[in-house]
């Protein structure tokens, strides 16, 4: 579930084992690279977390952070996060 806080949106991810999160990793940088719009995100073992915001929008969210967002929701899915 995503929340907005601090001019951003921020959602956290857990999955299975570490090769489960770096595949969705690698799916979400395809989809980031394809909107031209890239996430600040951590990743520890099985735990990813994502912040975004637009830096060329003054740090605000807006329609393309909640584009890439649902996408991000989408490949959770498909990785077994429901």
């Amino acid at each position: 579930m995503w929340t907005e806080t601090d001019n951003s949106l921020r959602c956290s991810f857990t999955f299975a084992d570490f090769k489960t999160a770096f595949a969705f990793l690698t799916e979400v940088a395809a989809e980031a690279e394809r909107l031209d719009h890239h996430p600040w995100f951590s990743n520890e073992y099985n735990a990813v977390e994502f912040r975004l915001r637009s830096h060329d929008a003054g740090n605000t969210v807006t329609q393309r952070d909640r584009r890439l967002a649902a996408a991000i929701d989408a490949a959770a899915a498909r990785h077994g996060v429901s």
